[in-house]
């Protein structure tokens, strides 16, 4: 049961430059709330696109929630990272146009409880709003169609804590309540962990790290010893660092650590960043069966 499939994903904007996404593979299960994570230009937003309908693959195939990416449009909420809302619109004409486009679907209480927690009026102009408050009434607009695939762009950087919290809040239950799966591209990496179960790292328009994180986390350790790097030669080696005192490394385990080393399971923190401070590492992709 999986909400996104990809084989051979590849899109390129431009016939002689980089693609933006190059032969990335993953199957990514239903209900799960997954962290989409990279450098900027890494092909974050091109996956986005790509499932949510508004771009077509030059390569490769994508399939949402069972069925191809156009048939499952209507139960696929997207929430762009410029989040493209007319600024002459009122509050209550946002709502309004939710309910026009998904008959059916559109949950009005829901999306009004969204807007009514952030202290916002119903006639208030978009124009008048801070960054923050425009973001609640785009999510909203999102989750009103109570939508079964949850795609967010970066949809928390305007936000201060405590708007965060609540939205993220808003979020959970949903996705909780309903099996809804989330992709979440963010570059809060500290409260991903707190948030999401899956993870897709992207580095480059390749695909790095994918995986439930508590797999990906216990396939790791991190390291430090008095010793060099050739200790750990046995061991698929991500990252190093070499210090007067000895050396620190993240790596894949094969086989047992020399006991002069002592060694931790990693933060997801101390996991991403080893990975894109190592372009070279080895992806590892961790299938939903494994």
């Amino acid at each position: 049961m999986t909400a996104l499939q990809a084989t051979g994903l590849t899109r390129r904007h431009h016939r002689r430059g980089p693609a933006a996404l190059d032969s990335v593979d993953f199957a990514l299960p239903k209900g799960s709330i997954c962290a989409l994570v990279g450098r900027n230009g890494a092909g974050k937003s091109t996956l986005l696109e790509l499932a949510a309908g508004v771009d077509r693959p030059s390569v490769g195939s994508l399939t949402v929630l069972g069925e191809p990416v156009g048939a499952a449009r209507a139960r696929v909420g997207y929430l762009a990272q410029d989040q493209p809302l007319d600024p002459n619109w009122r509050i209550s004409d946002v709502l309004r146009i939710g309910a026009h486009l998904n008959p059916g679907r559109w949950d009005a209480a829901y999306a009004e409880g969204i807007v009514k927690q952030g202290g916002l009026a119903p006639r208030t102009r978009l124009s008048a709003l801070s960054g923050g408050q425009h973001t609640r009434v785009a999510l909203a607009l999102v989750l009103g169609k109570r939508p079964d695939l949850i795609l967010l762009d970066e949809p928390m950087a305007d936000l201060d804590p405590l708007a965060r919290h609540e939205l993220t809040g808003s979020l959970l239950g949903h996705a909780t309540e309903h099996g809804a799966t989330v992709l979440l591209s963010s570059h809060h990496t500290g409260e991903l962990a707190d948030v999401c179960d899956h993870l897709l790292l992207l580095d480059g328009g390749r695909l790095r790290l994918a995986g439930a994180i508590d797999d990906l986390l216990e396939a790791h350790l991190s390291v430090t010893g008095p010793g060099g790097v050739h200790e750990l030669s046995p061991h698929t080696l991500v990252t190093y660092q070499r210090s007067g005192r000895g050396t620190a490394a993240l790596l894949r385990p094969e086989g047992a650590i020399p006991s002069t080393w002592h060694s931790t399971v990693p933060t997801l923190d101390e996991l991403i960043l080893g990975y894109l401070g190592s372009p070279t590492a080895p992806a590892l992709y961790l299938s939903p069966a494994a």
